[in-house]
């Protein structure tokens, strides 16, 4: 029995064609509705902002509101930054490392800042700890290691490890 040729295999060109389509409109499908989501969650800052600001105390707001609408207010550029990275992604197809960094390390500056540190117990907060300690040497590696190949591409050579 002859072994079938890869060229008379059917072609599956149109399939990839197809899942790209697909593809591409589900992320354009996601920004839409991120933008929706982001517009929405602006407009409910400045919403409690302005209520916030005028009911009394006037002008006085306690250390809880302040609380909550840094948290507010993180979670929209959270939101920015996701919109930011599909956007990204829908241009080259690619996920940004350096993005997801960022978001991961906005999130937990917004979960560090609206922890009431009394309602929670020493291994939640130690675990926040080595968490932000995880992202910052994630994210020191990556600009390190951004930077060396940019160097090695201008230099057209290889850049010795430093030590």
């Amino acid at each position: 029995m002859k072994s079938p040729d890869w060229k008379d295999a059917p072609s599956t060109a149109w399939m990839g064609r197809l899942l790209g389509r697909f593809e591409h409109g589900v992320v354009l499908v996601l920004i839409v509705l991120l933008m929706g989501v982001i517009a929405l969650s602006t407009l409910d800052l400045a919403w409690r902002l302005i209520h916030d600001v005028i009911t009394p105390p006037v002008l006085l707001l306690d250390v809880q509101e302040l609380l909550e609408l840094f948290g507010f207010f993180l979670l929209i550029l959270i939101g920015l930054e996701l919109l930011e990275t599909i956007r990204a992604y829908l241009n080259t197809h690619v996920i940004d490392l350096e993005v997801v960094l960022e978001v991961a390390l906005i999130a937990l500056a917004r979960k560090v800042i609206v922890l009431d540190t009394r309602k929670e117990g020493a291994l939640t907060l130690l675990g926040l700890a080595a968490l932000v300690v995880a992202l910052a040497v994630a994210f020191h590696v990556h600009l390190r290691a951004t930077k060396r190949t940019a160097r090695s591409a201008d230099t057209g050579d290889r850049v010795p490890p430093s030590t």
